[in-house]
């Protein structure tokens, strides 16, 4: 069956499911109504359907022809901790939690793809649909691998979507190397000597040295490292005291490191731990560094880059498919899948964000029209990369080199 002739009442259809999945928030690991619905469609279509994996995974599998290469195509299903501010019919009916990010198109999109594959059949190999829990913050895709995804669905190369306000709706953002920052945290605790207000002669400021140390954490970025790499360090939080006539026993700092390279990462550890011991000499406290790896950055294989890049050009042609787009410092843990197996993360544009519609909004919402779009690409892609017409050249990337 030809996908075009699929596609309007698929396209209503993914809609309307991702709309419910919308109005039914669930948390990080707690996705148990929105796996069961994603698991039924896909038994629905008669693929095999394996739950439970990291929790509230769920993976499907579909093979066609007799070809032994396989791959996979994740999306995310949790939402966000964050209280709706939209008022159409389908907003969230739990107060306190929100798809803001999309996840809900994107589990929507992979299943109308996989419905539209179980018919075209147009492939040689194997698909796993991927449909992960938990990427917000509490690293799901760290737990799909550490429960041995891809040894019992082994597969070549694993791709992801995210859909992107501020790219035109219906386009591609394709890059290769580094798409998504790596994100890890840190708390620095300042202990000193506490005292009248009055009489700091008698104390150890632990807001002094909090303070200092606030601005000497950023000569890590503007002196310690290289311009061309890119690194954040942000200290969002600072903690001290109670009163206004006292000066407290200790300060309490926390935030964010963002680097676009491990080894940027690792430097960067190192350097606050140096900053942190200077500090604590200079100003008579202690200070401790507790220093916590996030998600790693998010790195796109070349050939899948590749691949991918053909794909979205024949879907929406090459003037909507921009390989030019700097790199973003938010994080992923797509990143873990990467670390495993090759392959690539594109962004697909939501629209313009204007009204608030921009990621981590409660006044978001994904952009139902561009789940055609979506849904073409993740076709295009399978059968592109497990082969599945005689329209690939080499040059465009085609099917994955054996």
């Amino acid at each position: 069956m030809e996908l075009e002739a699929l596609l309007d009442e698929l396209s209503a259809r993914t809609a309307a499911l991702r709309r419910d999945l919308h109005a039914h928030p669930e948390l990080a690991f707690a996705e148990r109504r929105t796996a069961e619905t994603i698991a039924a469609e896909l038994e629905r279509l008669g693929l095999e359907v394996f739950r439970g994996i990291a929790r509230t995974g769920v993976v499907a599998r579909l093979r066609c022809g007799d070809g032994k290469r396989a791959i996979g195509l994740r999306a995310d299903m949790d939402a966000l901790p964050l209280d709706e501010l939209n008022t159409f019919a389908h907003r969230s009916s739990h107060p306190g939690r929100m798809h803001a990010c999309g996840h809900d198109g994107h589990s929507a999109m992979l299943l109308g793809a996989a419905e539209a594959l179980a018919q075209t059949r147009r492939f040689d190999g194997t698909v796993y649909f991927i449909f992960q829990p938990a990427e917000e913050h509490e690293g799901g895709g760290r737990v799909m691998v550490e429960e041995g995804l891809f040894e019992r669905f082994p597969m070549e190369m694993v791709f992801g979507l995210h859909n992107w306000p501020g790219l035109p709706a219906g386009s591609f953002g394709v890059v290769v190397g580094p798409v998504m920052a790596g994100a890890d945290r840190f708390e620095i605790t300042v202990t000193g000597r506490g005292g009248h207000a009055a009489m700091p002669h008698q104390t150890a400021d632990t807001v002094v040295a909090g303070s200092a140390l606030v601005q000497a954490l950023q000569t890590l970025v503007a002196r310690n490292s290289d311009p061309l790499d890119a690194l954040v360090l942000s200290v969002t939080r600072f903690h001290a005291g109670h009163a206004d006539n006292v000066l407290p026993e200790v300060a309490t700092l926390g935030g964010t490191v963002r680097t676009l390279h491990s080894e940027v990462q690792k430097k960067a550890e190192e350097g606050m731990q140096r900053v942190c011991s200077g500090i604590a000499s200079a100003y008579g406290v202690t200070i401790d560094l507790r220093y916590e790896r996030g998600y790693p950055p998010t790195v796109n294989a070349a050939q899948a880059a590749a691949i991918c890049s053909a794909s979205a050009t024949e879907v929406v042609g090459a003037e909507r498919v921009d390989r030019t787009l700097r790199p973003s410092m938010g994080a992923e843990d797509f990143s873990y899948l990467l670390q495993a197996v090759p392959g690539c993360y594109v962004w697909l544009g939501n629209g313009s964000g204007a009204g608030g519609c921009t990621l981590h909004s409660p006044h978001y919402d994904f952009n139902d029209a561009v789940i055609a779009t979506g849904i073409r690409y993740w076709v295009a892609l399978a059968e592109r990369a497990l082969g599945g017409r005689e329209r690939h050249s080499a040059g465009t990337g085609g099917s994955i080199q054996r």
